[in-house]
This record gives C-alpha cells, structure tokens and sequence, in this order.
C-alpha cells in the first residue's frame, strides 16, 4: 500500500503509530544510515519478509520499486498477498507514474489530507480554527495564531524553493510565490 499526501499531514507519524503494533520496520530514506542499509535491497529486505516493511519518502529511491515488485510476486506465490510494505511519499505525480508502471496489481494507494472538521471538533470557534490556520496538524495545534501562521510561512517556503524546483520546474522562488497568492485570492471561484 502507498500512503500519499502533502508533506506535514502526518503520514510518518501514522506510520510509527504502526510500528508500535505491529512487527514492522520503519526505513527513512532520506537517512543515509537507511539508504545503506538498502545497498543491497533484494537482501535485506528479503531477510525482513515476515515483518511489515515501511518506507518513508519512497520517492527519493525510485529504482527501489522494481525491486519491490519482484519480492512481491515472490511472496504472491507463497500465498501472502497483502501486508508486506507500506510506502510513504509525497503525492508527486512522478511517484504516481513510477509506482503504477512497477507495481502494477500489486499497489492500493490511500490519500491522507490534513485535519478535517470530524476530526477536530464541530464547535464554531473549531471551525474558524481550522479555517483560519488550514488542517495541518503542527499548524492547526499551534499555540497561538503568530506561531501557526509562522509554521505556515516556512512551509511555504520549502514548497517554493525545494520541492517545486524538484520537480523540474525552473521558476524563481519569488515568482512562484507572487503566482500562489493569486491563486489564494481566487480561493472559491473558477480559475482560467
């Protein structure tokens, strides 16, 4: 399975929650004491089959997913169909494409969000809590409106100077951020 969403919404943090109960091993692959131990992935994670396999940021090893495929049709035939890894990543469109072309029947992919009204109350003043500071968690739980709109600020700012350019757009920074006010301002309303 493939946990996607925005980063921040609490993807890792469900993850680990997992861990807890559940025999399982948790591989961040942005740590490069995680990336070594997959130097060579076909054994190590052939010598952890009979745990859950979590991958955190599968994006960053996308060479990994034909590796995975191959470990599970191994594992299809010996009759465990679900429950070996569970993939975390941004929902890039790339990661998308890469995993749909590798693991092709082998993949359910589950959309996580940020905080929705359910689940954080159905008060009035939740509501403009929630309104106001958006559903990612370390922003909606933020102390006080200066520090959620701060923690709102620096990812913002990841997003324009690090995950954009990543993608292969080649737009300066301040740009992409005068492009993402206006399409703030047109919040609610068609945009051409």
């Amino acid at each position: 399975m493939a946990l996607l969403g925005a980063r921040q919404v609490g993807k890792t943090t469900l993850a680990k929650t997992i861990t807890k109960s559940q025999d399982s091993i948790y591989l961040d692959l942005e740590a490069p004491e995680d990336l070594l131990k997959l130097s060579d992935p076909s054994s190590y994670l052939s010598g952890h089959s009979d745990k859950l396999i979590i991958l955190d940021e599968i994006q960053r090893a996308p060479d990994l997913l034909m590796v995975l495929r191959g470990l599970i049709d191994k594992k299809r035939e010996q009759g465990r169909r679900f429950g070996q890894f569970l993939l975390l990543g941004s929902a890039s469109m790339e990661l998308l494409r890469q995993s749909s072309e590798s693991l092709a029947g082998r993949i359910s992919y589950l959309e996580m969000s940020g905080l929705n009204l359910l689940e954080t109350g159905s008060l009035r003043a939740d509501l403009l809590k929630l309104w106001l500071r958006g559903g990612f968690p370390d922003s909606y739980l933020a102390g006080n409106d200066d520090l959620a709109m701060d923690w709102l600020e620096n990812l913002v700012r990841t997003y324009l100077e690090r995950d954009v350019p990543q993608m292969g757009f080649r737009v300066p920074a301040s740009k992409l951020r005068r492009l993402w006010t206006m399409l703030a301002h047109c919040q609610g309303e068609p945009v051409n």
